[in-house]
Order: C-alpha cells, then sequence, then structure tokens
C-alpha cells in the first residue's frame, strides 16, 4: 500500500512536470493571462496580420512600388523636378512681365496715397516723379530700379502658380515610396496649396501691408518729409505677399505629416517652444522693414497657424 501511494504520487509529479514542458501556450489572436492582447505575428509567405504591412511581391516591408535606386539616380530626378518648377514659374513670369507696370501701380497706390495721375506722369511709374500734393508717388534711384520691380512682380505672379505645381512634383518624386492612402493625401493637398497660397496673398494684402504702411507714415509724418523709393518699397510690399503665401503653407504640412505616420500631433505639442523660436528666427531674417513692425507680424501669424492647426488635430481626434 505504502509503495503504490509512492508509485502513484510519482506518476502525478511526472505527469505534471511533462505538461508543463509542452504547454504550447495561447493561441494567436487570444489574451494573456495579465490581460493584455496577444500580440500579432506575420509569418512570411502568409496571410498578412492587421498589424502587418501591404504585403509587396517580395514580401513585407515597403510600398507596392518601392524600388531600390542608386543615390546619383535620386539625386537627378530630384534636379530634373525643381527645373521643371523654375520652368513654369519663369514662363509665367515672362507672360506677365508686359502688363507689370500695371500691377505695379495697382499695388503701389493700394497701400499708400494718391494715384497715378497725381503725380506727373504719363499714368504709370516713371523716375522723378513730382508730387503735387499729400499724395506718395515712387521715385527711382538706381537706373534699374523700375526694370528690377517689374521683374519682381511678375516674378511673384510665378511664384504664386509655381507651389502648386512644387508639391505635385514632389508627390511625383516620393510616389513610389508611397502607400495608395498616403498618395491619396499627397495628391489632395495640390489644390490646397494653391488655396492657401491666395488666402496668405490676401492676408498680407487686405490686412498686414495696411497696417504696416498705416504706422509707418503715423509715425513719421511729423517729423520728416518721406520720400518712398521704388526699389526699397517695392521689395517689402513683394516680400510680404511671397513670405505669407508660403507661410500659410503651414496647415498643410503639418496635416501631411501626422496623415502620412511622420510625426504625431503630441510631438509636435510636446515641442511647440522650439517651432516658435524657430518661427521667431524665419521672421526677423526675412521681414526687412524699417518700422520694425513686420517681423512681429510675421512671427505671431506664424505661431498662430502652428497652433490652430494643432487644435483642429486635437479636436478631429488627429
Amino acid at each position: 500500500m505504502s509503495s503504490g501511494a509512492d508509485g502513484n504520487g510519482d506518476s502525478s509529479s511526472s505527469d505534471e512536470h511533462v505538461s508543463s514542458d509542452q504547454d504550447p501556450g495561447p493561441a494567436p489572436g487570444t489574451t494573456r493571462s495579465d490581460g493584455g492582447p496577444e500580440e500579432d505575428v506575420s509569418i512570411p509567405g502568409g496571410t498578412p496580420t492587421p498589424n502587418s504591412p501591404e504585403p509587396t511581391s517580395g514580401g513585407y516591408g515597403g510600398a507596392p512600388d518601392d524600388q531600390e535606386m542608386p543615390l546619383t539616380e535620386h539625386i537627378e530626378e530630384m534636379i530634373r523636378r525643381l527645373g521643371i518648377v523654375l520652368v513654369i514659374m519663369a514662363v509665367v513670369s515672362a507672360a506677365t512681365f508686359p502688363f507689370a507696370d500695371r500691377l505695379v501701380n495697382f499695388l503701389w497706390y493700394s497701400f499708400l496715397p494718391g494715384a497715378p495721375g497725381e503725380c506727373l506722369t504719363t499714368g504709370s511709374v516713371l523716375p522723378g516723379p513730382v508730387e503735387t500734393g499729400g499724395e506718395a508717388c515712387p521715385r527711382v534711384y538706381h537706373p534699374l530700379g523700375l526694370v528690377l520691380a517689374r521683374l519682381k512682380v511678375a516674378s511673384l505672379v510665378g511664384f504664386l502658380v509655381a507651389l502648386p505645381v512644387f508639391v505635385y512634383q514632389t508627390y511625383l518624386f516620393m510616389r513610389p515610396g508611397l502607400y495608395p492612402n498616403e498618395r491619396r493625401y499627397y495628391l489632395a493637398s495640390v489644390p490646397t496649396s494653391l488655396v492657401l497660397a491666395l488666402v496668405g496673398v490676401a492676408f498680407a494684402y487686405f490686412l498686414v501691408l495696411p497696417f504696416i504702411f498705416s504706422y509707418f507714415l503715423f509715425y513719421s509724418q511729423d517729423v520728416a518729409t518721406i520720400a518712398f523709393g521704388l526699389g526699397d518699397t517695392f521689395n517689402l510690399i513683394l516680400l510680404m505677399m511671397g513670405l505669407f503665401a508660403a507661410i500659410f503653407q503651414i496647415p498643410l504640412f503639418i496635416m501631411l505629416a501626422i496623415m502620412m505616420g511622420v510625426t504625431t500631433r503630441r510631438w509636435l505639442a510636446s515641442r511647440r517652444f522650439y517651432f516658435w523660436a524657430g518661427f521667431a528666427g524665419v521672421a526677423f531674417i526675412f521681414s526687412p522693414d524699417p518700422t520694425g513692425m513686420a517681423p512681429f507680424v510675421v512671427g505671431l501669424t506664424m505661431v498662430l497657424l502652428f497652433e490652430l492647426t494643432l487644435l483642429l488635430l486635437r479636436w478631429t481626434g488627429r
């Protein structure tokens, strides 16, 4: 009896030992004993699990059209696509140049008092205008000042048209490495880029530039008689318009980066002060304004666009 009991005990112990060694573990897709979900496991050549990348002909890991290319070919393609953007910008600028005088006068007298007919001119900007009242006639202090002003305003039109072309060319450059949903996001950004650029130009035209010139005329009218040089004044006008057309692309780039998985809203929000510092640097470098107001307006606009975009993404649950 004693030995039988001992034998049964040894058999039971041996069975338990074998059972523990041969435990197959939880089945795929079940939960662990601690309550957490079991990780998905991809089987090469089999059906991908939900967290696996999209399959390709050679297995997993890569966009459907992704191919290995030498670095030199990547650089050549990038230069070729940038060349397309520059050519389109040059063609549009050349087509705009014959009408540049009208655009110069339109932009000038949109923000400064007077009209082309009030200066002793023939209806266009000419060197050496004579003021007959309180108008602010443009003065040319450089032999090529008028020609350069025409080129700049024509280049601004070309820049606005080339912005969506630039976005589209970057899409074509990155397309082989993008998944189908990422391609849809990028294509949708092409018309959005043009709309945002026009909104930025309108923002500068209706709000920023009138504010800057009103402030400039106000604080200097009791001190000196202002003579507006065509070159410097027009540089400020065109730079503000082009800069705000680029600044208003910030929401588009943030949303693209988040939708394509490049970054997250939390990551951007946790580093917002670094972005603010970068915005301030860009504003003070690219805003040559004698009043000192333009850098503050530009920097504040960039910060507001950044924060409003993050707020919108948080509201939509991104």
